[in-house]
């Protein structure tokens, strides 16, 4: 659990299956989802593996914050960072993503990487200010599913 010093109650702990229409909705809200991606789909994925989970921060039982988290064996990844809107700017997306580095940590996992959309330089500046730093990579895929 990472120390808060929002002097906001949030607590931190692992998405339920029955979590996932609030945690779907918040990132929608947020403008996380793709037409091209399930959102439905990738959280129980997710919740399906000893690889990957899905991170909530709650205050008075809302979900305000959640993170999905993974390793392939060799890395961690994260996707889905998200804060509900009328709590950003409160250092809950610090909190959240101290919370996946945790989570990683406790499993030996020894760097975390992430993916941020080009021209997202505010979600850049953001990352920067918690410690990344943009490394010189190609970043490369290909559609397995056919879309």
């Amino acid at each position: 659990m990472a120390e808060n010093h929002t002097q906001i109650p949030i607590r931190f702990g692992a998405a339920k299956p029955e979590d996932r229409a609030k945690v779907t909705e918040l990132w929608d809200i947020c403008g996380l989802t793709r037409p091209w991606n399930d959102a439905n789909a990738d959280f129980d994925f997710a919740l399906a593996g000893p690889a990957s989970t899905i991170l909530v921060g709650m205050i008075d039982g809302d979900i305000v914050a959640s993170a999905m988290v993974g390793h392939d064996g060799h890395r961690g990844y994260v996707y889905y960072v998200s804060v509900q809107p009328s709590f950003r700017d409160k250092g809950l997306g610090a909190l959240v993503m101290r919370e996946a580095e945790q989570w990683l940590q406790a499993l030996g996992v020894p760097k975390m990487n992430l993916i941020v959309r080009s021209g997202n330089d505010a979600v850049v500046g953001f990352y920067e200010s918690i410690g990344y730093q943009v490394e010189p990579n190609t970043q490369m895929g290909k559609r397995l599913d056919g879309n």
